[in-house]
């Protein structure tokens, strides 16, 4: 059983640089053939795809997002992080971190709980 845990701060300054770290067990994130995502939901509002880094190490990241998005891991922790810079109020939200199949584009099968980040001075 695959579990993901995110850590990290709930509350972040405006301008700063918010990071979240999401630590794996039950399974490698080294193992073909999967995506590790990054996705958050705004109070309100759907789910966004923020971000993946693949079982490969390659990173992929979105259009609208990408400019002040990284992600990174620590495959001797089987972790992996999510840095968001130059936050605003507009990035509150709770952030997950799931499992993709690079096969079967969209399936999530693995998710974390979620974690609450807030926005504020």
């Amino acid at each position: 059983q695959v579990q993901l845990q995110e850590s990290g701060p709930g509350l972040v300054k405006p301008s700063q640089t918010l990071s979240l770290t999401c630590t794996v067990s039950g399974g490698s994130i080294t193992t073909n053939y999967y995506y590790w995502s990054w996705i958050r939901q705004p109070p309100g509002k759907g789910l966004e795809w923020m971000g993946a880094i693949a079982y490969s190490g390659s990173t992929y990241y979105s259009p609208s997002l990408k400019s002040r998005t990284s992600i990174s891991r620590d495959t001797s922790k089987n972790q992996f992080t999510l840095q968001l810079s130059s936050v605003t109020p507009e990035d509150t939200a709770v952030y997950y971190c799931a499992r993709e199949s690079v096969l079967v584009a969209g399936m999530y099968d693995y998710w974390g709980q979620g974690t609450q980040v807030t926005v504020s001075s």
